[in-house]
């Protein structure tokens, strides 16, 4: 499994997918986005093709949900960004299958709002907690309060993303440490938080970090993890 945090530079994003796609067959993208959105769908096509997959790129718009049929006779899954609380709705009934299929051993690669809803507890927004400020207004993805929802359940972490270009490390730092998730990894963008075994420690590709947030008493541990060690 492979987490990526975002990033617009497709010279440092397709490598991670490269790697994440080696051996795969059939690769479906699955977005969700705005109905004026004309960008989304042909750069995924460009990032698949680019990272040397033969891949279907399947698109709805917010407020739809995908279905059995998006998720079956494929080997590889990738999961694209766009408004997270937009992607948590858009899985709710397809996340068994999706769970099934990757204990099976079918890859999974989230980009931004995809890494984030593959938790089990997805922190998908907000920027407040019991209202007061614990990250940028402009990180909120159109949520007040922190918001927590069931995810994917691939992972029994959260998944933040856009970490050190957003500044979202405060907002999971206090989402773990007022336990409205067991921990959590803050992924930087051009980053990819690499999972061999849910159960194991994840290690990071790319050029940035992994903020691994652990509960600690009352507060929580931010350790920064990089490729370099």
């Amino acid at each position: 499994m492979c987490l990526l945090g975002g990033g617009r530079d497709d010279d440092h994003v397709v490598p991670l997918l490269t790697d994440a796609l080696v051996g795969a067959g059939r690769v479906r993208v699955l977005l969700v986005i705005e109905a004026d959105d004309h960008e989304s769908v042909p750069r995924w096509r460009r990032l698949a093709q680019l990272a040397g997959a033969d891949a279907e790129v399947v698109s709805l718009v917010e407020g739809d949900r995908f279905e059995t049929e998006d998720v079956q006779d494929i080997d590889a899954l990738v999961v694209g960004g766009g408004l997270t609380p937009a992607y948590a709705r858009a899985f709710a009934d397809v996340a068994p299958l999706v769970r099934e299929r990757v204990a099976g051993g079918m890859p999974y690669i989230g980009f931004s709002a995809g890494s984030a809803i593959a938790a089990s507890s997805a922190l998908v927004g907000g920027w407040r907690l019991d209202g007061v400020p614990v990250a940028s207004e402009d990180a909120a993805e159109e949520e007040d309060e922190l918001l927590v929802v069931p995810g994917l359940g691939l992972v029994p972490f959260a998944v933040d993303v856009h970490a050190a270009q957003w500044g979202t490390v405060t907002r999971l730092t206090a989402a773990v440490a007022a336990g409205l998730v067991p921990s959590g990894y803050g992924v930087d963008e051009h980053t990819a938080l690499v999972v061999t075994d849910p159960g194991s420690t994840p290690t990071v590709a790319g050029l940035g970090a992994a903020w691994h947030v652990a509960p600690g008493g009352r507060s929580a541990l931010v350790t920064r993890l990089t490729a370099r060690g």
